[in-house]
């Protein structure tokens, strides 16, 4: 949208950028708030209506004039591809502050030319200038509530949508290009979801990700996290679980104190674990459920938060005799049969194996067995995954299923796997699937009550932890072999 240019600066420094943003966006957050007051005292009158209240939020924006940007470093992102000017609305930047300050650097470094930021047009809507513990509807009368759409902006899904990701945004005559796949308005609302889904604050999501439909494993993850925070020389300085239920590292607390937050009165629906670190590299667990819808929901709001790569650990269905229960399958091809993104994703799009994911997961998966050359093959085998939307696709019919399968030259079948690759690949998200195989139903091996919890005891707990170390192995590979060419497009956003 068009920009206010009285307020628009220029800036060769990233800080001064960023704070100059922030002010923008406060100032015009704390209008919205004071005009909010206004109108809840305002005399409930037709004849006297309230003026319309309009806050925008801050905008950055580059013009180059080179085509080819003076790089520096081997980073996939921070650039702009070609000529141009290009452009993106900025919100919570006490949430996004580190972020948005390395992409101004990164773009500052590479293309020798100054940021403009300034006021957009680009309206902020009223609910997403209160906390997530202020609830302003309570506040109103039923007139109020009536009015308030003719005086305030409300969340408006015609600016929300996915087009940027998606490679068919098109830009209107005459404005610039995206820097980045998320406008403002579609991170404020995936912000607000994601409080709504797991049950904690955006604030405490670490950059690497765990996803899994169990929670056996959500029991696991919290005695691996408190028993972090028992050890004083723990990387892991803090522990965060539904309710914004804290617990700090021995020796960051006084002893004696209590974790900060509260247990929620029900679970969400999707709870998040975090297991923290200063710099936001720890890991964030989220236990999804079950079903690709699921799978898709939480992925399309995670994305807004630009994590470093994602990984699910979950169960899945093996389809070779030669597997055993407990096996590994670790995922470098998928069969999308789980529809949820067909419309976002086409399906004759592939899905590429990244191998800086893949080496991480079998380095992680020989450390924690302690196999090493054949014995390894035997308990991790590589290969084709489908995922289905059909819990129960065994009675569809056995021969054209089977036959599908095979085909495909598939070892596995679940849920969820193909939906997390195809967002991440969406997103520019690095991924990965490390699956185990609790049941052969092609093979006549279904699980019954007896066998999965004789499984569950055996494998979730090493499960789970083969999925902590190939994270760590993730980050501590360092950002410049992890973000991969393969996510990036010939046209591409500068922002990671």
């Amino acid at each position: 949208m068009p920009h206010s240019p009285d307020t628009t600066r220029s800036f060769t420094d990233a800080q001064a950028a960023l704070a100059y943003a922030t002010k923008i966006y406060q100032d015009q957050c704390t209008r919205l708030r004071n005009q909010f007051q206004d109108f809840l005292h305002h005399p409930e009158s037709p004849d006297q209506p309230p003026e319309p209240v309009r806050a925008c939020y801050p905008f950055v924006r580059i013009n180059t004039l080179r085509s080819q940007p003076e790089r520096h470093g081997t980073l996939t992102y921070g650039f702009v591809a070609h000529a141009g000017s290009f452009e993106t609305t900025l919100t919570q930047p006490v949430l996004y502050g580190k972020y948005y300050r390395e992409q101004f650097r990164l773009l500052l470094n590479n293309h020798g030319v100054p940021l403009h930021v300034g006021l957009s047009h680009e309206p902020i809507a009223l609910p997403f200038c209160f906390d997530e513990e202020e609830s302003f509807e309570s506040q109103m009368t039923d007139w109020q509530r009536s009015a308030l759409t003719d005086v305030f902006d409300l969340p408006d899904l015609h600016a929300m949508d996915d087009a940027i990701a998606n490679g068919t945004h098109v830009p209107a005559p005459g404005r610039p290009a995206p820097l980045s796949l998320f406008t403002a308005p579609r991170v404020d609302y995936s912000v607000y979801r994601l409080r709504h889904y797991t049950g904690t604050s955006c604030e405490h999501f670490q950059n690497f990700v765990l996803f899994t439909n169990y929670g056996f494993y959500v029991d696991e993850f919290i005695e691996f996290a408190r028993t972090q925070m028992g050890n004083a020389g723990s990387s892991y300085t803090a522990f965060v679980e539904p309710g914004n239920r804290t617990m700090l590292r021995t020796g960051a607390t006084p002893a004696g104190s209590h974790p900060a937050g509260a247990p929620p009165d029900r679970m969400p629906q999707m709870p998040a674990y975090h297991l923290k670190r200063p710099d936001r590299s720890g890991i964030t667990l989220i236990n999804i459920g079950v079903g690709p819808s699921n799978a898709k929901t939480i992925t399309d709001h995670v994305a807004v938060l630009r994590p470093h790569a994602w990984l699910l650990v979950g169960h899945c269905a093996g389809l070779r005799n030669s597997q055993r229960l407990g096996d590994y399958v670790l995922a470098h091809a998928y069969v999308r049969n789980d529809h949820v993104l067909d419309e976002d994703l086409p399906l004759a799009v592939p899905l590429p194996a990244l191998a800086e994911i893949q080496i991480a997961l079998q380095q992680a998966v020989a450390e924690v067995t302690q196999l090493q050359g054949n014995a390894l093959k035997r308990v991790l085998r590589t290969g084709t995954v489908a995922t289905t939307d059909n819990r129960n696709w065994e009675l569809r019919g056995g021969s054209r299923t089977e036959r599908r399968l095979s085909q495909s030259r598939a070892i596995a079948l679940d849920m969820e796997s193909a939906t997390i690759a195809a967002n991440g690949f969406r997103f520019r998200v690095p991924y990965g699937t490390l699956l185990c195989v609790s049941d052969k139903p092609l093979h006549g091996d279904i699980k019954l009550p007896g066998m999965a919890s004789h499984f569950y005891r055996q494998r979730v707990a090493q499960h789970l932890q083969i999925g902590i170390r190939a994270l760590e192995h993730v980050r501590e590979n360092g950002l410049d072999e992890l973000h991969s060419r393969k996510l990036r497009s010939f046209a591409e956003v500068a922002f990671q």
